[in-house]
């Protein structure tokens, strides 16, 4: 009948959160490609240009060993990076794990180095003691490489970002801040800055940006692990995004 809700079902309901999970995973992932590319092109070349020196008549046995060693230096970054890259893409486990919070930050960073770097992002990282949490690590890794993406995006002339961790006994927290010394958020915009489909952004050349959907993936992915995502932000100065996600009992007293 007309007017009648329609009840989705519920499996259908998590085949749909894990598609737009999936979506918005893609999403920042092809935010990344351009200057991964970019890397790769460097890593080949350099692979190529010492190569070309290890096979010169005239090298000696240090030029090569040398060469060598410059070669198999480039194939690790590049391998490094091809298995974050695929690792982020494809993970769709829903499996909750004991996760050392700091080394995921660092896992994220790898993918994102080469991006903030090409962007004059200087960054900033402070990490107190090794604090765990019982995640999903796939879910917070795509909600901190989103929060990075979104602070390079704020800060178009380049400037610093800032990520600290630490645990909170107090609140039995451990908190990820992620800063930027952007353009900031009006407040009318940190209002509104969590709801879908709300953006400040137009998509940039390669379409990505400003669909409105990634804080607002971002607060159901916390929420799911009964954590909580806040913002503060002034005009002209940046933004601070804070994550809190319930720290693990055990490591809490280990810190």
């Amino acid at each position: 009948m007309i007017g009648e809700d329609v009840m989705v079902p519920s499996t259908e309901n998590d085949q749909l959160r894990q598609q737009l999970l999936q979506a918005q995973r893609l999403s920042s992932v092809g935010a990344l490609a351009s200057s991964v590319a970019h890397e790769f092109n460097n890593i080949l070349t350099t692979i190529i240009n010492y190569a070309k020196l290890a096979l010169k008549p005239d090298a000696n046995e240090l030029a090569r060993s040398q060469a060598l060693e410059k070669i198999l230096k480039g194939s690790q970054r590049a391998a490094t990076i091809v298995s974050s890259m695929l690792g982020f893409a494809r993970n769709n486990s829903t499996q909750r794990e004991l996760t050392d919070i700091a080394a995921l930050v660092e896992e994220v960073l790898v993918l994102a180095d080469k991006d903030l770097s090409k962007h004059r992002i200087h960054i900033e990282k402070k990490f107190q003691g090794r604090p765990q949490a019982l995640i999903v690590p796939a879910q917070i890794e795509q909600v901190l490489l989103n929060l990075i993406i979104n602070a390079r995006q704020a800060m178009p002339r380049g400037g610093r970002l800032r990520i600290d961790v630490r645990p909170n006994p107090r609140t039995q927290m451990v908190e990820v801040r992620v800063s930027d010394t952007g353009v900031g958020i009006p407040p009318e915009g940190l209002r509104l800055i969590f709801e879908p489909f709300y953006t400040t952004k137009e998509p940039d050349e390669h379409g990505h940006g400003g669909t409105g959907l990634g804080l607002s993936v971002c607060r159901q992915i916390i929420e799911q692990h009964h954590g909580r995502i806040r913002v503060e932000s002034v005009v002209g100065k940046g933004s601070t995004f804070t994550v809190k996600l319930p720290l693990k009992a055990e490591a809490a007293k280990d810190v």
